[in-house]
């Protein structure tokens, strides 16, 4: 018992560090942990260590919403959500934004625990029925999108030359540096280019508005459906190889829409993310599959039960919904701040991260990906077929297309 709550306090600690700081993930500080095992097994044991990669995970899964909205910074697995979440900020709601990601997040919580374990039992028999339809789904999801879209040109050329950047950017990913953020380090500047940066370098340069909490203004029906709709989407990309958060939160906008219903979209994206981090774990039992970084780590360690693991993301995912609330609760102290500058700070901060962890390679992608960025705000149009970068090379791969 005192192992898992070693871990749990050195997980939450280090998720809430990776959560507020932008561009750093809970891959990173895996990969830090990682290298020093042969000294925190000596000092804390296997099921400390372990359990506190999980929790940071977790961790990072409810505090990444609190760069995401009021700085407009996404994560890699939020990359999408970061849009309707910074709008609300601009609008003096973003301790709402903030509170219904956690919410989401901790809804997710409750329906992905019970369905970790239905999914350890009974899908292992038929992954090879799933590889090919995943594909399938993705070119259905993006197809309904374009079609419906005001723009459909525009719309399909900026989802191609964006899926043309991320295969270019993955194949030859090697280039970059990976100092400490592992291979999924090019994602960074890739994401960050195409939904941070340009956002950013378009967004108002006025004084911060004020930000007043008035409540969650969502029906509860509408948090329950959107919980779950989340909570299947995380399930899909725990689950079957290939895909990631972001590839969700793309099919997520076919169903609910981002421009539509923010504060629904903002759940269940966030629902998304958390729900994946269990199912992950669930994968990595089951079928030995690796669906993100800290899945890689845990796997080079002695390896406790998945039982306590899922024990330590419970209590990791209580502590972390308090944490991101009482923060969310901070917002008011960014009345009045010059958004301009603000926004100058955060790009010179990001840019500099990009060029530590990825060298000049990764700068060269975060140039394109800004540039390709700015085109659907000059042409207006949703900047969610910028999904391309993430969602053609899974298309590629589930059709056993080589490009890596």
């Amino acid at each position: 018992m005192i192992e898992i709550l070693l871990g749990v306090l050195i997980g939450v600690i280090l998720g809430t560090l990776s959560g507020i700081i932008p561009g750093v993930h809970a891959n990173t500080l895996a990969g830090i942990l990682l290298s020093l095992q042969v000294t925190l097994l000596a000092l804390l044991g296997p099921l400390a260590l372990a359990g506190a990669m999980f929790a940071a995970l977790i961790t990072h899964t409810f505090v990444d919403a609190i760069p995401s909205t009021f700085l407009g910074i996404p994560d890699a697995d939020t990359s999408l959500a970061v849009l309707p979440a910074h709008a609300l900020c601009l609008e003096g709601n973003g301790e709402e934004a903030v509170r219904i990601a956690a919410l989401g997040s901790a809804c997710a919580m409750v329906i992905a625990v019970p369905l970790s374990v239905l999914c350890f039992l009974l899908l292992p028999a038929l992954q090879p029925y799933f590889d090919w339809w995943i594909g399938i789904l993705l070119i259905a999801s993006i197809g309904y999108m374009i079609v419906t879209s005001k723009a459909p040109g525009w719309a399909l050329g900026i989802f191609v030359v964006s899926g043309l950047l991320g295969v270019f950017s993955l194949h030859y990913a090697f280039l970059s540096w990976h100092t400490l953020a592992g291979g999924s380090a090019i994602l960074m500047p890739l994401l960050t280019g195409l939904f941070g940066i340009s956002v950013l370098l378009t967004s108002s340069q006025a004084k911060m508005p004020e930000q007043y909490f008035r409540g969650i203004r969502m029906e509860d029906r509408t948090i329950v459906k959107c919980s779950m709709l989340g909570t299947a989407a995380g399930v899909a990309v725990g689950w079957l190889p290939g895909l990631s958060t972001a590839s969700a939160n793309g099919v997520l906008a076919s169903v609910i829409g981002y421009e539509k219903d923010r504060r629904a979209y903002i759940l269940a994206t966030n629902a998304a993310n958390t729900a994946n981090a269990f199912i992950g774990l669930a994968a990595l039992f089951a079928l030995s599959r690796m669906r993100n970084g800290v899945m890689v780590a845990l796997s080079e360690l002695p390896m406790p039960s998945m039982s306590e693991l899922t024990v330590i993301g419970v209590l990791a995912a209580c502590a972390a919904y308090v944490i991101t609330v009482w923060l969310s609760k901070s917002a008011f102290r960014l009345n009045g701040i010059d958004v301009g500058l603000l926004n100058r700070a955060v790009i010179a901060f990001i840019v500099i991260l990009c060029l530590i962890f990825t060298g000049p390679f990764g700068a060269l992608i975060l140039l394109l990906a800004i540039v390709l960025g700015l085109v659907p705000h000059l042409v207006n149009v949703p900047r969610m077929y910028c999904m391309g970068a993430i969602m053609i090379p899974v298309i590629l791969y589930s059709f056993g297309i080589a490009w890596v």
